[in-house]
């Protein structure tokens, strides 16, 4: 950001100062032009997890947060915790990357039935940390069970690593399932522009998007997802935001002294407190056939190699 100011100084230019998400939000954007304000917002990354209603460039309404761990970063301490990088096919994976592929080879991804986080709580925040604590005493179960050495594989690595992808799927779309829910009770979405973008680099998950199309068909909302290369953390997203902001003239600055940077800024304005006193239960959008889908190992693996071939 220094040598932004900087170059800004030398040639007499105007600043324009980006938050990190809210250029996620806005990338799908530059990737589809049909999508227009407002729409629903899923931020899904190793540092996030947020639901917003984005009304404009700089306009958030944020519906949900992330209590603990994000879904990225839970995959990642999940893939650590199960070894999965002492398989070879899997070494040179991320951890996200590494967990979805051996979701596909799972014979049995129903064998562990993990319960989803917050079912009793009427909000749209995000908890993964119940989750993650199933996921290591099952782990440490089987570890001890058989007698395993501290580099080996569980034996039901595969089955562990479906159920654990399924029920954060599950958790996902039971948070976006309100959120849309609240969305039509409160008019902010026009039936119209009913749209959800879903960004951040655990966006590059096939079983997670698909899980969250079912919702989506349900309640009419069109998905979209940028391109894998711009769901995760990149420049092109922090541009587009600037040309965002300069074709509505909003977030502009001259005064390069009044611009600092922000170790963490909250997305827009919270209304999670009016999300939990709206009292919302909705009946769950069933997932059967993202579940048989991915019982289908052959098709699930074709579609993660095309997939992760796109980047």
């Amino acid at each position: 950001m220094k040598y932004g100011k900087y170059l800004c100084h030398l040639h007499r230019k105007p600043f324009i100062p980006i938050h990190h998400m809210e250029a996620h939000a806005l990338t799908a954007r530059m990737h589809d032009h049909s999508i227009k304000f407002p729409f629903l917002v899923l931020l899904i990354s190793g540092g996030h997890c947020l639901l917003a209603i984005v009304r404009n460039v700089d306009d958030f309404l944020l519906m949900g947060q992330s209590l603990n761990d994000a879904p990225g970063e839970a995959f990642d301490k999940m893939a650590r915790r199960l070894k999965l990088r002492n398989i070879p096919e899997f070494e040179n994976l991320s951890g996200g990357q590494a967990v979805e592929l051996a979701a596909s080879k799972a014979d049995n991804p129903l064998q562990f039935n993990f319960t989803p986080s917050l079912l009793k709580y009427k909000d749209c925040n995000f908890s993964l940390a119940g989750i993650k604590t199933q996921m290591t005493m099952h782990i440490m179960r089987q570890e001890r069970e058989h007698g395993l050495p501290p580099d080996a594989v569980v034996p039901d690595v595969y089955n562990l690593c479906a159920g654990f992808q399924l029920v954060i799927t599950r958790h996902l779309c039971h948070r976006v399932q309100r959120g849309i829910e609240y969305a039509a009770l409160k008019g902010l979405i026009p039936k119209d522009k009913q749209t959800l973008v879903v960004s951040g680099g655990a966006a590059c998950n096939n079983f997670i998007i698909e899980g969250l199309q079912i919702v989506c068909n349900e309640y009419d909302y069109r998905l979209v997802r940028p391109p894998p290369k711009l769901c995760t953390d990149n420049g092109i997203m922090i541009a587009w935001n600037g040309v965002e902001r300069w074709n509505v003239n909003r977030g502009i600055t001259t005064d390069l002294d009044s611009v600092t940077i922000e170790k963490s800024c909250p997305l827009g304005r919270s209304i999670i407190d009016d999300v939990t006193a709206a009292n919302i239960s909705p009946k769950w959008v069933r997932l059967n056939k993202l579940i048989n889908r991915q019982s289908n190992n052959e098709i699930q693996q074709n579609n993660l190699l095309q997939f992760k071939n796109k980047q």
